[in-house]
């Protein structure tokens, strides 16, 4: 069945239960609303820093959609384009344009106006819905791109060169398009990172997202009764499918704008949230505000919050284990994935298995693994190769290109482009991605082995690992690393911390700066090899 049978299912079981909320810490001193009171002060009244929506509501915010795109001449097949940050509207809007038997093309909140613009004309996209944060760059591509398609502008103050969204949604039906849809039919096309150039579109059919839901209520034991915290931006496949839970299982779901550790344990508390997907640095944030007292647990109402899960990137052992010391009772799980998977859950670490903390885990509920050599050949339990994926949630391919889709796809099985080795029972532990090993001097040096290694040194607030070139070396490990608020700290520490790891993984300079990650939590190592290689830099020496 395609993923929109869920949505029409939770409305006609639990219509009158409460399926989305949204808040915004900003507007904490706004009045608490309902979507329908919100839309009776639109456009002249100020959003609320609470909105709701239950199921039947949610479901006949899609239809609407549905039967506005119908009326547009939108079908089965055709490309409408999404640039929202996280709303009470995103969703509605998304299930809508699949209801037409459309593809849904959510496009990250951070691309420029030449990125917006190159991703909508590789989807072959036909209208965009945008919001009010996306005017200007909208606007600087408007007169190209409303020549060919519809712009439609979900907020208060219509911009002149496009339609409102809420207008016209509203002198749309509520009842469900009749429009056949089934499993097999395209449903989305996801965005990869685009970190070495414009992002490549992934393409999903109905079944990746179906199996998706299903994996993620089995994985983390959801049910009607649980409320997931979704703080990562909708665009991504991470927070879409971790959402998925809640669509599978009929629970509420808590869209939360703003990762301030602050708004975060608000949520928790007043919400009654019992899981939460948290990205490293959040997690971070939140146990330094603990450590410095700026915030008490004892303020909050936290008892039912029952699992805390991190997936996107690497998770230091170290990290795990501070956590525990505020929320002993936490179940934890790493969830490792790719929008080529449809996202987090091919490999798993499952909330069991606490004594494997470290390693992304065991394939997930569906999926098959392999770990290979660069002949495609499997390597011996224990050895380092590329991590391969089998199963429901393999991209269809790379839409518009099918020389990446054949260097990705061999058969059924994803190439991740993930180092990887397997244990002895079983588990998978990340090395590195294959493009970021270093090759020092014939080694191979893997950074997030020891960017691992240095996130347990206490003065530590995060840490990257790159390669610089090196003349006699060819290159040489640099750590960048960001120094927890208040620490104080120096290269001396850093090397001296480094004294338990073997010398030749020690890393040959040391830079203190920020460290750059995407909205997904991702470390920007791209970006961090352009501000750093050819740059003189104060080199460290490697003592021991």
């Amino acid at each position: 069945m395609p993923i929109t049978d869920l949505l029409e299912r939770n409305s006609k079981l639990f219509g009158e239960d409460t399926a989305l909320v949204e808040i915004n810490p900003q507007l904490q001193e706004a009045p608490r609303v309902t979507w329908k009171e919100y839309e009776l002060i639109q456009p002249t009244g100020p959003a609320p820093y609470r909105r709701e929506i239950t199921w039947s509501v949610f479901d006949e915010k899609a239809n609407r959609v549905a039967n506005l795109l119908l009326s547009k001449g939108i079908g089965k097949g055709q490309k409408v384009a999404l640039l929202l940050m996280n709303c009470l509207e995103w969703l509605p809007i998304y299930f809508g344009i699949l209801k037409t038997g459309a593809v849904a093309v959510p496009l990250n909140f951070r691309y420029t106006a030449e990125e917006i613009d190159y991703c909508v004309r590789l989807a072959n996209a036909d209208i965009l819905f945008f919001g009010p944060e996306f005017i200007g760059r909208v606007e600087s591509i408007a007169a190209s791109m409303a020549r060919e398609r519809l712009l439609f502008f979900v907020g208060e103050v219509c911009p002149s060169f496009a339609e409102d969204y809420h207008r016209a949604a509203a002198n749309c039906s509520s009842a469900p398009p009749k429009v056949l849809i089934d499993d097999q039919d395209l449903a989305a096309i996801y965005y990869s990172s685009g970190t070495t150039g414009f992002p490549k579109a992934i393409l999903l059919r109905h079944a990746a997202l179906l199996q998706s839901a299903r994996m993620e209520a089995i994985h983390h034991e959801t049910t009607r009764e649980d409320v997931f915290l979704c703080i990562p931006p909708l665009y991504h496949t991470g927070a879409k499918m971790h959402w998925f839970g809640s669509l599978f299982t009929g629970g509420k779901a808590v869209l939360l704008k703003g990762n301030s550790p602050k708004a975060i344990l608000e949520a928790v508390s007043g919400e009654g949230c019992t899981i939460v997907w948290l990205l490293v640095p959040w997690a971070q944030d939140i146990l330094a505000a603990l450590d410095r007292g700026e915030l008490a647990l004892a303020d909050y109402q936290l008892d039912q919050w029952r699992l805390m899960h991190i997936g996107a990137q690497p998770v230091p052992p170290s990290l795990v284990k501070h956590w525990w010391s505020y929320f002993p009772h936490h179940k934890y799980d790493t969830n490792y994935g790719l929008s080529e998977s449809t996202g987090p859950g091919c490999v798993h670490l499952g909330m069991d298995h606490p004594h494997k903390v470290g390693a992304i885990g065991v394939p997930g509920y569906g999926w098959e693994v392999k770990i290979v050599d660069d002949q495609g050949q499997p390597v011996p339990q224990g050895e380092v190769g590329e991590l391969c994926v089998k199963g429901g949630g393999v991209m269809e391919g790379y839409y518009r290109d099918p020389q990446a889709t054949a260097q990705a796809l061999e058969g059924p099985w994803l190439h991740t482009g993930d180092m990887a080795r397997q244990d002895e029972e079983g588990f998978i532990f990340l090395v590195d991605r294959k493009k970021d090993v270093i090759i020092s001097g014939g080694e191979n040096l893997y950074p997030v082995q020891i960017e691992t290694f240095l996130a347990a040194c206490e003065k530590i607030h995060d840490v990257a690992v790159i390669g610089l070139p090196d003349p006699r070396l060819g290159e040489i490990a640099a750590a960048i690393i960001q120094v927890k608020e208040g620490a104080s700290c120096t290269q001396e520490d850093i090397m001296d911390f480094c004294a338990g790891l073997p010398r030749y993984k020690r890393p040959r300079k040391i830079i203190f700066a920020p460290v750059p990650r995407n909205a997904t939590g991702k470390i920007e190592k791209p970006k961090l090899r352009e501000l750093y290689c050819g740059v003189r830099l104060v080199e460290a020496q490697n003592r021991g």
